[in-house]
């Protein structure tokens, strides 16, 4: 006798559903105070002024203005640079 019926159950194919991460407002858009920005999993982008950062790394707007995106130097843990990218509310 088999085990799994004869149609043929497969415990792979389940799909989770979209997380909608992504950049949700684009250098010289307006945001308002509370806007979310960013969504991302990590610090791929780092928070600057007028902007703070969730506890799931969602990029937010504290006071209301463009958004401007620039990039500066960061050194890691490890002594070694790396190009980071930033966005500020102004």
């Amino acid at each position: 006798m088999s085990t799994t019926k004869s149609s043929g159950t497969t415990k792979l194919g389940r799909n989770s559903n979209p997380k909608y991460l992504g950049i949700k407002l684009y250098d010289g858009q307006e945001a308002k105070k509370g806007t979310i920005i960013v969504r991302q999993r990590g610090t791929k982008i780092f928070p600057g002024k007028n902007v703070k950062i969730g506890k799931d790394f969602t990029i937010y707007a504290v006071k209301q203005g463009k958004i401007k995106f620039s990039s500066k130097s960061k050194i890691k843990f490890n002594g070694n640079k790396r190009i980071a990218k930033v966005v500020n509310v102004e």
